[in-house]
């Protein structure tokens, strides 16, 4: 199944992106595919990385959610090709 990564820049103040946080959370963890989601650690923005069966699906599940649909961070979405290492599902700390 092929991955997608979202990565995203903040366009709100924080206090308004903070707001949906807890709903983007429970909607990662909603997904019924793997799905990682986290920040960069000293830039403002984070990064969706998640798979999907196709482009279609991918777009999908980012207009869902909740930090597109309210606003607050504009996005580029990619196909990512993993040609190296492997990916297993953990327990995130969020």
């Amino acid at each position: 199944m092929p991955w997608f990564v979202k990565i995203e820049t903040g366009i709100v103040p924080k206090e308004r992106f903070d707001r949906s946080v807890p709903a983007h959370l429970a909607y990662v963890r909603s997904l019924p595919k793997r799905a990682i989601s986290g920040y960069w650690a000293e830039l403002g923005g984070g990064m969706l990385l998640f798979e999907a069966a196709d482009r279609a699906e991918a777009e999908r599940v980012v207009r869902e959610d909740p930090l597109i649909r309210d606003g607050c961070v504009s996005y580029e979405l990619h196909e990512w090709r993993i040609v190296a290492g492997t990916l297993e599902r953990g327990g995130g700390t969020a």
